[in-house]
């Protein structure tokens, strides 16, 4: 392995969530890897997170095909898992068991050696306190990463919850930003900041109907923070959103909304999660120049594109 080294390093790289909307993310990561664009600060939440994580690995992948269902995985989310006592998703399968069982193998030496800040966050269901775990706690071992991950991920209903140091932990979505994780980069120092979005532009999230608040306090039961988490959510993303587009009318945010979103959270057909990735690559190649400009400085600024070849290992 040669010396991996940062090129972005006043511009932070932020990823939404999103459950399997995270194709498209997946898609855009990789046009950046191809091109060697490497930011020295990445964040996200929930299938952020994930992004997050498989970005700073630099193996182009699984940054791919952790997205997309495949061999044991396409038995962990929707109906086989429901019929066999897993949840929606498997949360077992897909993060770790995943990981040890060579399935979506993670290069965990690129990811402890690669030098960028790191920032993944999480929910305290019993607290309501928004948990964000950065370089030293992600980089302590494989599996307590992974189990990390995981906890941003976990939506309420849909998921086991894992434990973890003994706080339950839940989707980062549900604490501070709402899901829109551009305030975890400004938190951390910085001001500028390129955000891969999962939604197209102008989209809002709208009040809970009657259903969604039957849902909502089902899921809640006996945990007030979450329910008001989950209750309140719709107001805070949007007035999020507006703050960041805010921030992109000022030059300091460069925001890429999909052209087009043809899955959703918990779309579970590889050939759909498959086809919405080509269309995050395909964006991500027509959006290069902009990217460029805002990072670099010019539409032709940077590096020259890299076909660096990645290994990785399997967690066992």
């Amino acid at each position: 392995m040669g010396e991996i080294v940062s090129n972005v390093r006043d511009c932070a790289l932020v990823f939404e969530g999103g459950g399997y909307r995270g194709c498209f993310s997946a898609g855009i990561s990789n046009v950046l890897l191809e091109q060697g664009i490497h930011f020295d600060y990445v964040c996200g939440l929930s299938a952020g997170a994930s992004n997050t994580v498989n970005y700073l690995s630099r193996d182009q992948w699984r940054v791919k095909h952790s997205f997309i269902l495949s061999g044991r995985a396409k038995r962990a989310v929707g109906l086989p898992s429901l019929l066999h006592g897993g949840g929606y998703f498997d949360a077992d399968f897909l993060y770790e068991g995943a990981a040890q069982d060579g399935t979506w193998p993670f290069d965990w030496d690129t990811f402890v050696a690669n030098p960028a800040g790191r920032c993944i966050q999480a929910f305290e269901r019993d607290t309501g306190r928004t948990l964000r775990f950065r370089r030293d706690e992600l980089t302590r071992d494989p599996v307590r990463m992974i189990d990390l991950v995981r906890a941003s991920s976990t939506l309420p209903g849909m998921m086991k919850p894992l434990p973890v140091d003994g706080r339950v932990l839940m989707d980062g979505g549900l604490g501070a930003g709402a899901g829109i994780p551009v305030n975890m980069a400004e938190e951390d120092g910085y001001e500028k900041f390129v955000f891969v979005a999962t939604r197209p532009r102008g989209y809002r999230k709208k009040p809970p109907t009657k259903r969604d608040r039957s849902l909502y306090l089902a899921v809640s039961r006996d945990h007030p923070y979450l329910r008001n988490a989950l209750l309140t959510r719709w107001e805070r993303y949007n007035a999020e959103l507006d703050r960041v587009e805010a921030l992109a009318r000022e030059g300091r945010c460069l925001v890429i909304y999909p052209d087009a979103m043809d899955v959703t959270s918990g779309t579970a057909s590889p050939r759909k999660q498959a086809a919405e990735y080509e269309v995050g690559h395909e964006q991500g190649l027509r959006e290069l120049p902009r990217i460029r400009e805002f990072v670099f400085g010019s539409a032709d600024g940077g590096p020259a594109p890299t076909d660096e070849g990645t290994g990785y290992i399997t967690l066992g």
